[in-house]
């Protein structure tokens, strides 16, 4: 049995990290899937809104709609970041295990080659609209919008719908709109 091994911080899980599990998962075929969510332990700002469990629960709702039969080999852990590159590699080993990584970042693909890891990567598709920060500035911008039609229209084609309806639900979309980048001072 061999891991797949995927890694992203999922703020929020949208359209290009949905393209990556998919081919993750072809890559994986029946064995087991691992999703490690970076920076875990971030407190809430606009670059980091969302907590480590939230961003599971997106994933999850993503799974489970699209990929039903997929969630019992579909396994997350948590990794919190060192922000030491030349480490992070064994640290992160420690949370997901050993295996093969498949990712679309070149950078994380060098490092985990450079620790002796096997590499498929994906081409990153949609990068220039499902970059992190666009997504989380469109949300931001829709966060005090109060009808949920209009929110799942325009944030649809960047963050699958599923994701979208449980951003609406939690009440996840509208604390965007009180965050604010990095701590405030006075």
């Amino acid at each position: 049995m061999v891991r797949v091994v995927v890694l992203g911080r999922f703020q929020p899980f949208h359209r290009g990290h949905a393209h990556l599990l998919e081919a993750a998962l072809v890559v994986a075929e029946d064995d087991e899937l691992v999703v490690a969510i970076g920076s875990s332990e971030a407190e809430a700002t606009l670059r980091n809104p969302w907590s480590a469990p939230e961003r599971e629960a997106m994933l999850r709702s993503w799974l489970a709609e699209v990929h039903p039969e997929a969630g019992e080999r579909v396994r997350v852990c948590h990794v919190p970041d060192i922000n030491d590159p030349p480490a992070w590699v064994a640290h992160a080993t420690s949370f997901h295990g050993t295996g093969l990584l498949v990712t679309s970042d070149e950078p994380t693909a060098l490092l985990y080659e450079a620790d002796g890891w096997s590499v498929h990567r994906v081409d990153l598709h949609g990068r220039s609209d499902w970059e992190g920060w666009r997504v989380r500035e469109t949300a931001r911008m829709l966060s005090t919008v109060g009808d949920d039609e209009a929110v799942l229209t325009v944030l649809e084609p960047s963050v699958p719908s599923s994701v979208v309806r449980w951003l609406i639900a939690e009440d996840a979309l509208y604390r965007l709109s009180l965050l604010r980048e990095g701590p405030v001072v006075g």
